[in-house]
């Protein structure tokens, strides 16, 4: 399974004008719902005076559901929220939130211009949002000497590897993120690794991970 969703981090603004109204969008990443109700919060507390502050936001939930929500926030029903949803989703991402915060410059911009307001605030933003691909990985647990981690820890990485943790005690354990027909073949890269004497790669579960898209 494969997602398309903002690189984890900062909030991502912008702000464009229309006829004297202030527009300014935050758009952020959002695995889940009481982490988009935080971004909308925080730009609350933010723009306390502002007028409005329009929100819609869509992630994927375990086993395959989405969770899609919009808010109004006191723009006519339908002319904020809504069209701001519909840009998220075509925009092919999810685990996005997007607020748009509006301070009112004394014109009525009407239905349609509201809604043309709101979309173009957050297709605006978007632009500028990094994409990350959100894949999911078998994690694979192998057990090395203590004498050959470093060495063997680097071999990994530099063959592309992503160990995503590193257990050390009598013996060294590294949680390995692979796609799961690549299991075959790092048990083989480490039997060469430790010239046979490695066992195989035991199930550490499932992650999910980040790559650039």
């Amino acid at each position: 399974m494969e997602l398309i969703v903002p690189a984890d981090g900062d909030i991502v603004t912008n702000e464009i004008e229309i006829k004297k109204s202030r527009f300014i969008t935050w758009i952020a990443r959002a695995d889940d719902e009481d982490s988009a109700r935080e971004v909308i919060n925080l730009a609350k507390a933010e723009y306390p005076d502002a007028r409005h502050h329009c929100s819609a936001y869509i992630h994927e939930v375990v086993g395959g559901n989405r969770v899609e929500r919009s808010s109004d926030d006191g723009e006519p029903g339908g002319t904020a929220g809504r069209p701001m949803l519909d840009v998220l989703q075509g925009s092919g991402m999810t685990n996005v939130t997007a607020v748009v915060i509006r301070y009112f410059g004394g014109i009525k911009l009407g239905t349609g211009g509201l809604v043309r307001a709101y979309s173009d605030s957050v297709s605006e933003c978007l632009e500028k949002v990094t994409r990350m691909r959100r894949v999911q990985r078998a994690l694979r647990v192998v057990s090395v000497s203590a004498a050959d981690a470093g060495r063997i820890e680097a071999e990994l990485r530099a063959r592309g590897y992503e160990i995503v943790e590193t257990r050390w005690g009598q013996h060294v354990e590294f949680s390995i993120a692979v796609t799961a027909d690549g299991i075959a073949q790092l048990d083989g890269e480490m039997q060469a690794l430790t010239k046979g004497a490695s066992e195989p790669s035991t199930d550490g579960g499932e992650i999910w991970w980040d790559l650039r898209a």
